[in-house]
């Protein structure tokens, strides 16, 4: 191993082991203590078959030959690109790397090393639902050892989820329908009592006529205040009618399907002091994908994870969608995984 690879491993190691032993003991400790599901939720159903996972280890870094795995992984360590992106990060060349080398102590260290870190990443995905993203890491963090006591945990988030996710989405799809009929309902009352007004102006005018002759100009006017009359309430009908077709035909809120939501940076100060926390953001995401704008609706605690928060979530993206979409999204921070 290089003189630079040795040093950057050092590095890694003076901070890890001790993280380590605080995630993995929260971890085993926290399997069976997941927060239970909100009253009135419906019991969680089998998930249908998932298509075939991608492999822990993309193809192109199984066919990197030793020396390059090697000064691929310290570029890198030095790059801070421990568990992202696929494809191009630590965890992978060294998984490689131990494949092709099983013997090799330092390898195996250094997987140690990064698995706490690849714990952490895994948490905070799951929490703001890029359950792609979370379900990569967790193929990773199988791959460095299968037996890892979190790994029930995160498969059950995972599955868990997923049905809150769909859940919701089932629920705005009927409110925004519920939202509908009230609002066309509405309109037809509104049509409804227009025309009863314009029949009773009508029989009005109608009865003065027949009770009280008046003289031919009076009876002019008399029809041209009724025209003037229907003619409105036929206005009023046709621009309700407008409205109650434009309200038909404007699209539910489409929902966000993430492409690449990388993970905040934890601020050192907060790590080293073992803070935890969690910021609730409001982001806009334009028709491209692309988060337009984003604000701290809740931050606990405050002003530690802020900044941190906001410039993750302006470098996420997702799939193009027909109009800008609003949403809140939770990121959670866990030194302990």
């Amino acid at each position: 191993m290089s003189y630079a690879k040795k040093s950057v491993v050092a590095r890694a190691r003076l901070v890890a082991p001790a993280l380590l032993l605080i995630t993995l003991a929260a971890c085993s400790g926290k399997d069976e203590t997941a927060a239970p599901a909100a009253a009135g939720t419906p019991a969680a159903k089998p998930a249908a078959p998932a298509a075939p996972a991608a492999p822990a280890v993309s193809a192109q870094v199984q066919s990197m030959g030793t020396a390059e795995l090697r000064d691929s992984a310290s570029q890198a360590l030095r790059d801070n690109r421990m568990y992202a992106p696929a494809g191009n990060n630590a965890m992978e060349y060294y998984l490689a790397l131990r494949d092709k080398t099983p013997d090799d102590a330092s390898v195996k260290s250094a997987l140690t090393d990064l698995l706490p870190y690849t714990l952490i990443a895994a948490e905070q995905n799951l929490a703001r639902e890029d359950f792609e993203e979370g379900q990569r890491l967790i193929a990773l963090i199988e791959k460095v050892d299968p037996k890892a006591p979190a790994l029930p945990r995160l498969r059950q988030g995972v599955a868990r989820g997923v049905e809150v996710a769909a859940l919701r989405t089932t629920e705005e799809a009927d409110r925004a329908k519920r939202e509908a009929e009230a609002k066309t309902k509405q309109q037809a009352d509104q049509r409804t009592r227009e025309a009863d007004a314009a029949r009773q102006i009508a029989a009005q005018q109608d009865a003065a006529r027949t009770e009280a002759p008046r003289p031919a100009d009076t009876a002019r006017e008399d029809a041209e205040r009724q025209a003037t009359a229907r003619r409105e309430a036929e206005q009023r009908q046709q621009q309700a009618a407008a409205q109650q077709a434009a309200a038909a035909r404007q699209p539910a809120a489409p929902a966000l399907r993430p492409v690449s939501t990388p993970a905040p940076r934890y601020p050192t100060d907060a790590l080293r002091a073992g803070t935890s926390g969690e910021v609730l953001v409001e982001i806009t995401v334009g028709t491209d994908g692309s988060v337009t704008n984003a604000r701290v609706l809740r931050a606990t605690p405050a002003r530690t994870f802020d900044r941190e928060a906001l410039n993750a979530v302006k470098r996420w993206r997702f799939e193009p969608v027909a109009a800008p979409v609003t949403t809140r999204r939770t990121l959670a921070f866990s030194p302990g995984g």
